[in-house]
């Protein structure tokens, strides 16, 4: 959960003091502020990246023919990190990766091995505790992707599909999509995909869907595949790029990540300012229209009961019936407006901006549909547009 205190810094505020400078933060859909039963090490709701005391990125050199004694030595050794590619049973094309001096390297999966920086699990639509997480068979990779920071100005964050291992190995199996480049390297597929969407004209109340496309282990763009693990890949897309920008959206088949830099986490509202909206819908009075009783936004630390079946006051009809509580993960809004729509039919409420921009996004869902979810709890929504305005009413008195 975020501390009220909290703001956000950008990288060029932190170059004459001792805090590292912070390259941007990557959050999971679906979480309101912090994972059900709360954040716990390194799996959490939203992971920091920051430039690391000593560079630990890594970038392909030597490439060699798996029955040569170089590529045997090159799988076995524990401090040289290497990608297998399997053709066949008797071909397996092994590339060597030596050190980068000037990336940062953070990887993200369902693994809590140590190699993982952040761990990522199955978000399942609504939950209210973890144990809701537990019992889906989860899609996504154990070692799902890899990020690799610039450790100089502009600080560039570049994605790329499957991360290394505790022996510093990615291996792609005889069924995985890989093939041999025009230029004699190796490249390839993981097995459900990883898939990046960038917003056009940036995270800004500006802000329109783009295309998803996957990104391969290398690095490069594809069209997406017919089918999430089908082994023919896409076309490539050589004018796009595996750069990440200011609302990037990553998903890994069971998760969807927000990318956000530090110079657009400055630009979002704070929580106290989230807050202080608060307050201050509260402070004038609001009633319902239709029953004139007053209305109060619960804190944003309260956690509400849902889902409960009651008669609308209007047209007498028994149904569903959800509190609405504001959305508390200030990096999903796209500007500091006051929460005036709320989705439908969870009821977390935003700016109008905001609920407009998510409800036109197409998130992945399960290995080959898409549709748009609330974002600060992943539940699909409805309606002809997705989400609605509060009609509010003043006191009568």
């Amino acid at each position: 959960m975020f501390s009220p205190e909290q703001e956000n810094i950008s990288p060029s505020s932190t170059s004459s003091s001792k805090v590292p400078v912070k390259y941007g933060e990557l959050m999971v859909l679906g979480y309101n502020g912090s994972l059900p039963n709360g954040d716990r090490g390194r799996r959490k709701s939203r992971f920091s990246l920051s430039k690391r005391p000593k560079a630990n990125g890594v970038k392909p050199s030597t490439v060699h023919a798996a029955c040569t004694a170089q590529a045997a030595k090159a799988i076995s050794n524990k401090d040289q990190h290497s990608i297998s590619y399997t053709l066949s049973r008797g071909q397996t094309v092994v590339v060597e990766y030596t050190h980068d001096n000037n990336t940062d390297m953070f990887q993200i999966g369902r693994s809590t091995e140590s190699p993982i920086d952040f761990v990522v699990t199955d978000t399942v639509a609504g939950s209210q505790s973890n144990s809701d997480t537990q019992s889906v068979q989860s899609t996504i990779s154990r070692f799902a992707c890899r990020v690799m920071c610039q450790r100089t100005p502009p600080y560039t964050a570049r994605i790329y599909a499957a991360g290394f291992d505790s022996s510093k190995n990615i291996f792609l199996g005889e069924k995985a999509a890989k093939w041999k480049t025009c230029d004699g390297q190796m490249d390839g597929l993981t097995t459900n995909g990883v898939l990046v969407m960038h917003p056009r004209h940036g995270f800004t109340e500006d802000s329109k869907p783009g295309v998803w496309r996957e990104i391969s282990v290398c690095g490069n763009v594809f069209t997406l595949r017919e089918t999430r693990s089908a082994q023919q890949r896409g076309k490539m897309v050589e004018a796009e790029s595996q750069e990440l920008v200011d609302g990037s959206l990553i998903d890994l088949c069971g998760a969807t990540l927000l990318w956000r830099t530090a110079e657009g986490l400055s630009r979002t509202p704070t929580i106290k300012h989230l807050e202080a909206l608060r307050q201050e819908i509260n402070a004038a009075r609001p009633q319902c229209p239709v029953g004139f009783n007053t209305l109060a936004f619960p804190s944003m630390r309260h956690r509400l009961d849902r889902d409960r079946d009651r008669e609308c006051p209007m047209c007498r009809a028994t149904g569903p019936y959800v509190p609405l509580w504001l959305g508390c993960e200030a990096s999903f809004y796209l500007d500091t407006a006051p929460p005036t729509h709320a989705f439908s039919p969870c009821g977390h409420v935003c700016s109008e901006k905001t609920a407009v921009f998510w409800s036109q996004i197409p998130l992945p869902h399960g290995t080959h549909t898409f549709h748009a979810s609330c974002p600060f709890c992943a539940q699909q929504l409805s309606g002809e547009q997705g989400y609605v305005r509060l009609i509010f009413q003043g006191p009568l008195d």
